[in-house]
């Protein structure tokens, strides 16, 4: 006797012998575990990434960053609020401030008015807290998802590139792109990279950009623009690419949507190993620290917390000896006294 034949005899049976609403239940919670099964195994994927004890050696390597908001060059913020932030740093790793300074305008120009105090600002922070750079931190959205900078066209890098040299005149120590969302592959974004860089290069100083996400599976960015048409990851190809025109590379490890902190640790412990892979030795990783609270579907105040993202890059980095690592709090203008505490506790080590 057939058992096997038997036995799916007896199922159809019973199938046939269920009422239609009871077989359209039974065929949405197929369906239902069907589409589940790999969510459940991602989760279960990121879950196990934040299990262990980091290493003891995953501490700073003294090349960490933190962004700060438009008031420090506008005229808002005075010497007290200087002096509270040279307290803020002290006993961090924290080396390089990216000082908004832009927006560029949306044909990569950038007005001198925006920043009235940036000279004064860049020499009070040489002053009175030697050794930090200063970069001037230049964004805006971009085309096509956006509207805003056209990157593919020569006339916007031009002016971009214009913008450049005119921040670094006023005596910024390097310059820092902030530009979303560039999509994967685009080959305006390198072409303006090259471009830059010839004048940060020929000024002895550092070309930063912010990065977003690498693909979390192969392939992703193609899906996210053709399903979304939002280019919110990068292949990790091409954010080698980036990174080999770069002396700085700044993860955006934020607004993952992650719902628990297990699982948005995991996450950044992926995502660092991702980068760690694509850049290289002689330029400065660094993964971003979500320093503020947003409760919304792409960001869950609960589970995306700096404790979570130090400790996930803490896991990912291991022991190893790689020394052009960091992490880039966001931003000066939200992080409270939590934010700060988690990341000197976790990553300081004070």
């Amino acid at each position: 006797m057939d058992i096997t034949r038997t036995r799916r005899g007896a199922w159809r049976r019973r199938w046939h012998g269920w009422s239609r609403r009871r077989r359209a239940l039974a065929a949405g919670l197929l369906a239902l575990a069907v589409l589940l099964l790999p969510v459940a195994s991602a989760a279960a994927a990121l879950r196990l990434r934040y299990t262990g004890d980091p290493a003891a050696e995953a501490r700073t390597r003294g090349r960490d960053a933190v962004w700060l908001g438009h008031a420090w060059v506008d005229g808002r913020k005075g010497d007290a609020d200087l002096a509270a932030l040279a307290r803020q740093l002290a006993g961090t790793g924290i080396r390089d401030l990216y000082v908004h300074t832009g927006p560029l305008a949306d044909d990569g120009s950038l007005d001198p008015a925006r920043y009235p105090q940036a000279a004064r600002f860049v020499a009070d922070v040489h002053r009175t807290m030697p050794g930090l750079r200063v970069q001037a931190w230049l964004g805006n959205l971009v085309a096509p998802e956006k509207d805003g900078l056209h990157l593919e066209q020569p006339a916007t890098r031009d002016r971009v590139t214009a913008a450049t040299r005119q921040v670094l005149d006023v005596g910024f120590d390097g310059v820092h792109f902030d530009l979303e969302p560039v999509r994967s592959g685009s080959a305006g974004f390198l072409t303006l990279l090259d471009q830059v860089h010839t004048v940060t290069a020929g000024r002895g100083v550092p070309l930063s950009v912010a990065a977003p996400q690498i693909d979390p599976l192969p392939g992703l960015h193609s899906v996210g623009i053709a399903v979304a048409d939002h280019g919110k990851w990068w292949s990790q190809a091409y954010f080698a690419q980036v990174a080999r025109r770069v002396e700085q590379i700044a993860v955006m490890s934020y607004d993952t949507g992650m719902p628990l902190e297990s699982l948005y640790g995991g996450y950044v412990a992926q995502q660092t190993s991702l980068a760690l892979e694509a850049t290289p030795p002689g330029v400065d990783l660094l993964m971003g620290l979500p320093a503020y609270w947003e409760d919304t579907p792409g960001h869950r105040g609960s589970a995306e917390t700096v404790a979570a993202a130090v400790r996930g890059a803490r896991l990912a980095l291991g022991r190893s000896e790689r020394r052009t690592f960091g992490l880039a709090l966001y931003a000066d203008f939200s992080a409270g006294p939590g934010d700060w505490a988690a990341y000197r506790r976790g990553w300081s080590g004070s």
